[in-house]
């Protein structure tokens, strides 16, 4: 007689398995599918989103960008098919395309190409079908598909045929329904143009449009890129600054902002491009594409759609930063003009790229260019601030030197405890350390003096590197360009002998300064009593030679300047702790 009192295990189990196998069947057969199936259409609904933002992008792109593509004409000739307004002020020279109101003509009237006076300028924006070209525009989408806009084929009218510094004119285009749309421009004493677009609606019906920019480059990136700044597409979308290099962009795509803040645009080493617009949330795009043969980077912008009502008008504003990237130039619209009522731009100066060690970068810049200010000459201001460094370090540097003179003095001990214990290196390093200790020296302590500096060393070559206000600054003599390399090369007796050596071969007078000096600079310190130790050592000077070689003159300036002082502090230590009371050190070692 069965027990009901007893679990019927059986049942149990069989209703598990059937419980469980009815959670698998409903997974593998309807769970599954469904998120399969929800993913698909997720991806579907992106993917969506994607082409049609790219599709916004390129109608901001194409948008009669290349009308006419003749690769058989000159700049000259490009610019002469179409009436220009002019730009002429202290700083820029160029001119505006009144066809599609395009700004792609701007030379800087400050920087030549070259060190000579007359050399041309510099050549910044040039007009489209160029193998260069580079240009900037700004109009209006129509986002009810109906209103007639400006585009790259609209020919505008100016008040003036002329636009200066602090001055203004105003374009003005008529699409024959009733819409005019006007573009009052003005330039101010540095390289900041606004814009502000005005829309009056006299068709009689409600239109809706959107304002948009863009900064479109034809761009051959060098076979290899420079990886000690960034040179591409930049700006500030994000609230931080967001950089995109050109080979980021080919091959990961394009990249999309929504919600965009601050400003975006392109950067060179020197030079920039910027698009600022007055709304705090606009669409930001970088994007590349391939068209005639050339490689294309875009960065645009487009505003929230705007509605104007019969017989009403609507404003946007835009400032279009095209120029050379000053520190002072970019820190004055950084922190804004309350004379001008100009918003700052938040993060502007951040365009120049003092890397990681910014906190320490720009500093260094601001005391070099204030000294530069004063006494006029960045090669003694890089003298003066090489002194400042070893004044803050003076008290490190001091026991530093006063250690290794007193380790200088204890190598003939060291190599006999090395003797003693050849093959017990335990012992060896126990007894070294005994010594050390017994006359108050730390080993250790000659490295910090270095290893301090070098935080500085590459702050200032990042200064040397992509400061603007470095480019062409001579010192004296041989020397015109401290952010160039010395110009100098003992393999052609320093000019005498006309040739061309390889570029390995350029060693100028500025290296070859910096390896005597550190070959002195190993005369005083103690060397290492391992022979191949010490080798290595009396073999840096000369490695380092032909690396110091291809730095900026400047730079190498600096850490010649430095040794030098190096040299003096320590032989003035020497004299204090190690070299006149070297016998009696060893006397007292010995007696011990």
């Amino acid at each position: 007689m069965k027990n009901y009192n007893e679990p019927d295990y059986q049942r149990i189990t069989l209703t598990i398995f059937i419980v469980a196998f009815i959670l698998i069947a409903w997974q593998s057969f309807v769970e599954v599918p469904r998120r399969q199936q929800l993913a698909k259409s997720l991806a579907v609904e992106a993917q969506k989103k994607s082409v049609i933002k790219e599709q916004k992008a390129a109608e901001i792109s194409s948008k009669d960008i290349e009308p006419e593509y003749n690769t058989n004409l000159t700049r000259e000739q490009r610019l002469a098919e179409s009436k220009r307004l002019v730009i002429k002020s202290d700083k820029l020279h160029g001119s505006i395309a009144l066809k599609g109101a395009r700004f792609d003509d701007l030379t800087l009237a400050k920087y030549n190409v070259k060190l000579e006076k007359d050399s041309p300028e510099v050549i910044l924006l040039t007009p489209n079908g160029d193998e260069n070209s580079y240009f900037a525009q700004a109009g209006w989408v129509a986002t009810d598909g109906r209103t007639k806009v400006p585009d790259g084929k609209s020919v505008w009218t100016s008040d003036k045929s002329v636009i200066t510094a602090n001055d203004k004119t105003t374009l003005r285009w008529d699409n024959g329904a009733g819409v005019i749309f006007f573009l009052t421009i003005s330039l101010d004493a540095d390289y900041m143009f606004t814009i502000k677009q005005r829309v009056e609606n006299n068709s009689g019906n409600e239109i809706s449009v959107a304002p948009y920019g863009y900064i479109n480059r034809s761009y051959k990136e060098p076979e290899h890129s420079n990886v000690i700044l960034h040179e591409g597409l930049l700006g500030v979308v994000e609230k931080a600054i967001t950089e995109v290099s050109y080979k980021e962009l080919r091959e990961k795509g394009n990249k999309n902002f929504d919600n965009a803040n601050g400003w975006l645009g392109i950067t060179d080493k020197y030079w920039l491009t910027a698009l600022i617009p007055s709304t705090s949330n606009f669409k930001g795009n970088f994007s590349h594409y391939n068209k005639n043969g050339q490689e294309r980077y875009q960065a645009d912008y487009i505003g929230e759609a705007q509605i104007i009502s019969a017989s009403m008008a609507q404003e946007s504003t835009l400032r279009i930063f095209a120029g050379a990237k000053e520190i002072n130039v970019l820190d004055r619209y950084a922190t804004g003009n309350t004379e001008t009522k100009d918003a700052p731009i938040p993060l502007f100066d951040r365009a120049v790229d003092f890397g990681v060690l910014y906190f320490l970068t720009k500093p260094l810049f601001l005391i070099m260019n204030f000294l530069f200010i004063h006494i006029g000459n960045f090669g003694v201001a890089i003298m003066i601030v090489t002194i400042l460094v070893k004044l803050c370090m003076f008290p490190l540097a001091n026991k530093s030197y006063a250690a290794m003179a007193k380790m200088r003095v204890l190598q003939p001990e060291v190599a006999k405890l090395r003797e003693r214990y050849h093959d017990d290196h335990i012992a060896l390093n126990k007894e070294m350390m005994a010594l050390y200790k017994r006359h108050k020296v730390n080993p250790a302590s000659g490295c910090l003096p270095l290893l301090i500096q070098m935080p500085v060393f590459f702050a200032l070559y990042k200064v040397l590197y992509v400061t603007i206000e470095m480019r062409h600054a001579p010192f004296f003599g041989w020397l015109k360009d401290l952010s160039a390399t010395d110009p100098s090369n003992i393999f052609t007796a320093f000019g005498l002998i006309d040739w061309n050596p390889p570029h390995f071969l350029h060693l100028g007078i500025l290296p070859i300064l910096y390896c005597i000096t550190m070959i002195i600079q190993q005369h005083q310190q103690p060397m290492p009593t391992d022979p191949v130790q010490a080798k290595v050592m009396k073999f840096m000077p000369f490695m380092l030679l032909f690396i110091f070689a291809t730095f900026p003159a400047g730079l190498v300036l600096y850490w010649v300047w430095s040794n030098i002082l190096s040299i003096i502090q320590q032989e003035i230590i020497s004299l204090r702790h190690g070299t006149h009371r070297s016998q009696k050190t060893k006397e007292k070692i010995q007696a011990e």
